[in-house]
């Protein structure tokens, strides 16, 4: 009995480098894992008053199902979070709650791409944009961002890249992998770009209020007419990543978007409803204090101080300085490794870390490169670091 091609096609990079991990574990090896972006796996904890309104919505709420776009309440809590943070204007037709970004991902691929179609996807990228695109049989074309202006995207090569088949471009500002902070003028020449060829824009947002140089624009807010779907969710700024919330706003003012929208609403109705004791008590998270942002990001900026001095330092490797989020994406300079999926099994190996290899991001632009999180405490930080500088001092 065979599996479709499309679902053995299917690579998640940050995920599958974990088996390798598991065979060494099973042997006794302690591995610091730097592959995955949860804030939970650390010392970062859900809000004290998120974690009770759970509790007391599992008590109120009649534990049924969902209205299939999602609790209104939320909706109204979400609209009202993006008018006061983005000056967008929508209504609660416009907004949709989803199980997590991921299924925003999914529903709105499988509403817009055909056999054949191309999405525009910076490189490197976060892998679900480009394994949806596959999954449905359109073409993910990588757009270049540029490591030596800290990936920004390059707006003259993402023009190059537009053909008659482009269905839309994608943005993810903070970015994942690189943790790169797009400045407004980039922002608003994709937005002009968009424009110019009567293309719509989606604009990954998940780390918006996790910055540390600068702060985060929305793309929605550049744009007048050019359609944009805002994708945000609860799992990283609200820590909140095993609750499976995300959200899909359009901002579509001249209505442009209504038949993919109705494409996505099918969709929800036949997955029935997104978690809804969640969805009830992640309203505290919207309109609950937020103290626990500044302590986060305080942690967030010194830790990437450190491993950015830190990677600086290791022969062989050298690293921009990431301005959002919590990824860091250094090069691998040294010409001892063919590819970056070696160099991570040998660090693997040898200096029992785990990291996840670039090409797995883009196999153009994320080539010869890592991911890792910063998330962890400086002491482990330096202990996984100082383990690699180790085996490249050895090696390089």
């Amino acid at each position: 009995m065979k599996a479709t091609k499309r679902s053995m096609d299917v690579s998640y990079a940050i995920r599958d480098v974990l088996l390798p991990a598991r065979v060494l574990e099973k042997k006794g090896h302690e591995i610091i894992k730097l592959h995955i972006g949860d804030p939970n796996k650390w010392d970062f904890e859900t809000p004290k008053h998120v974690r009770d309104a759970l509790c007391r919505a599992v008590e109120i709420n009649d534990n049924g199902y969902a209205d299939s776009e999602g609790y209104v309440e939320l909706r109204r809590a979400i609209l009202e979070k993006e008018r006061h943070k983005n000056g967008i204007t929508a209504d609660i037709e416009d907004c949709i709650v989803t199980n997590g970004v991921t299924e925003a991902i999914q529903t709105v691929s499988a509403a817009v791409v055909n056999p054949g179609d191309e999405v525009l996807v910076p490189g490197p990228s976060y892998p679900s944009y480009t394994e949806f695109t596959k999954f449905f049989g359109g073409v993910p074309i990588s757009y270049r961002t540029d490591e030596a202006t800290n990936w920004q995207p390059d707006v003259d090569d993402l023009r190059k890249k537009i053909t008659k088949r482009t269905k839309y471009i994608t943005v993810i500002n903070p970015n994942n992998p690189t943790g790169s902070l797009y400045s407004d003028k980039v922002l608003k020449d994709i937005i002009d770009l968009a424009g110019e060829h009567d293309l719509f824009i989606i604009s990954d947002e998940i780390y918006d209020l996790m910055t540390f140089d600068g702060t985060h624009h929305s793309m929605a807010s550049f744009s007048n007419d050019v359609p944009v779907i805002l994708f945000n969710g609860f799992s990283k700024v609200d820590l909140l990543p095993g609750w499976r919330l995300g959200y899909a706003v359009f901002h579509d003012p001249l209505g442009r978007l209504d038949e993919i929208k109705e494409g996505v609403m099918r969709q929800l109705r036949l997955r029935i409803s997104a978690n809804n004791p969640c969805q009830m008590a992640v309203i505290d998270a919207l309109e609950g204090p937020k103290d626990h942002l500044e302590v986060t990001n305080h942690k967030l900026r010194e830790r990437r101080d450190y491993v950015v001095k830190k990677i600086n330092n290791i022969p062989g490797l050298s690293t921009a300085t990431p301005r959002g989020a919590f990824y860091i994406f250094p090069k691998i300079e040294s010409k001892k490794w063919k590819c970056d999926q070696d160099f991570v099994l040998d660090v693997l190996h040898n200096a029992h870390v785990l990291l996840v290899p670039g090409s797995g991001f883009c196999k153009e632009y994320g080539k010869m490169h890592f991911r890792a999180v910063f998330l962890p405490p400086v002491e482990i930080l330096g202990k996984a670091f100082d383990a690699i500088e180790d085996y490249m001092n050895k090696v390089v």
